[in-house]
This record gives structure tokens, C-alpha cells and sequence, in this order.
């Protein structure tokens, strides 16, 4: 099982003045997932090397057994520090590919062009791809034979109340939520903060930071299955 994982290269959160990126519990959670089904994991993101983390992410509230374990593990620290330039990887070369959250995906893989040729090349292919929390933001272009890929497709992601509870929902280009709708998905959400993934076809999406455990091992059970 070789899976990709692709993080958010972009820092910035608006015109704030604060910093954003990817979610540690959403990396971390699915990483260790991946890893203890025996899969290989291999790292990109758009600008290569260091991802951005979400400093709101690692603050004491968030920490998980993932986030603990990763930071005691050196090899996972190195791994994540050289992620591959996003260019540079093939979908070829892998049997599935799932997308961390965090605000950072909304400014920079929704735009991606080398993400959005990914994505449509995986589903072409006929391999499952995967998203969490805002990363679904990650699909906004992308269509496969002139169609959003999420058109018709159950779909979930960041609830535009969870935007709302975190003070964000003037600060971000989009809404999630908004956006999987407008493209023709057919959005279902649990409760705010619960777990909550559905799965359709080829594309797996969970809706929020707790929900990414959940994402990655129906990603792995698809691959088993």
C-alpha cells in the first residue's frame, strides 16, 4: 500500500496578520493510521520541504495520542520536514492519496493546478482519494470528464457553524460547506465536533479534526477491501 499525503504550503491567515496551515491532529492521526497498516507514506506539498503548521493546532486543548506520539518521534519530524514538491509526484506511483486539513488548504491546493491534475488523475485511475475537515477545499476545481468531481456525490466537510464557532467565517476565501454545495455535492454533516465521514465511490471526505482517524482507516479498509 503506498499512500500520498499532501499538506498546505500556504501560512498566512487572510490579511490577520496571524498564521495558519495544516491541522497536527489531522496529519498525525491518519500518518499513524497509514503507517500501522503497513502502508508507505510518502509527503508533498506545493512549496516542497516544511508544511506550515497551525500554531492553534498544538496548543495543550488539542493534543491527541497522535499529536503525543508524533512528538516523540524523530523519523516522523525528519519525514514531514522534506516533504516532496507537489510537481514532482506522480499519481503512478501510488494507490491512493488523502489531504490533511487545516485553513492553509483553502488559499493554496484549492488553486493548485498540479493538486487538481492529482486528484483527477487518482479518480481516473480508479483509486480512492481522501480529504478531511478543510481540506475538501481541495476539490473545488476539480472535474473529471466536465463534471465536478462532487457533483451528485455525498460529501462532508468543515460545517460552516464550526467556521462560525471558530471566528473565521469572514477571514476565509470560502466556505466549505458553501462550495461542496455550489459545485452540485450533496453535503451531510453530524453534530458540530463530532466524527463524522461518508464515503461515495472513489471519495472519502470527514468533516472536522476528530473525524480524521475515522477518514484514513476507511481509506485503508477501501484499499483492503
Amino acid at each position: 500500500m503506498n499512500i500520498l499525503m499532501v499538506l498546505t504550503s500556504h501560512d498566512k491567515l487572510g490579511d490577520t496578520g496571524k498564521k495558519t496551515g495544516f491541522w497536527l491532529e489531522e496529519f498525525a492521526a491518519p500518518y499513524y493510521a497509514f503507517l500501522d497498516a503497513g502502508a508507505n507514506v510518502t509527503l508533498a506539498s506545493p512549496a516542497g520541504g516544511q508544511p506550515p503548521l497551525d500554531p492553534g493546532s498544538d496548543t495543550p486543548d488539542n493534543q491527541t495520542k497522535d499529536t503525543t506520539r508524533f512528538k516523540e518521534d524523530s523519523d516522523a519530524q525528519k519525514h514531514l520536514a522534506t516533504t516532496k514538491k507537489l510537481a514532482d509526484v506522480k499519481a503512478d506511483d501510488f494507490d491512493s492519496v488523502f489531504y490533511p486539513g487545516g485553513h492553509g488548504p483553502l488559499w493554496d491546493l484549492a488553486v493548485d493546478q498540479n493538486s487538481i491534475n492529482l486528484i483527477e488523475t487518482f479518480v481516473k485511475q480508479d483509486k480512492p482519494v481522501a480529504f478531511v475537515c478543510h481540506s475538501p477545499a481541495a476539490l473545488k476545481n476539480v472535474k473529471v470528464d466536465g463534471e465536478y468531481l462532487v457533483k451528485g456525490k455525498t460529501v462532508t466537510g468543515f460545517t460552516n457553524t464550526e467556521e462560525d464557532a471558530v471566528g473565521l467565517t469572514d477571514v476565509v476565501p470560502f466556505l466549505v460547506e458553501d462550495a461542496l454545495k455550489a459545485n452540485g455535492g450533496n453535503y451531510e454533516k453530524a453534530a458540530d465536533w463530532e466524527s463524522f465521514v461518508v464515503e461515495d465511490g472513489l471519495l472519502i471526505t470527514g468533516q472536522n479534526p476528530a473525524s480524521s482517524e475515522e477518514a484514513a482507516k476507511r481509506l485503508i479498509a477501501k484499499l483492503n477491501g
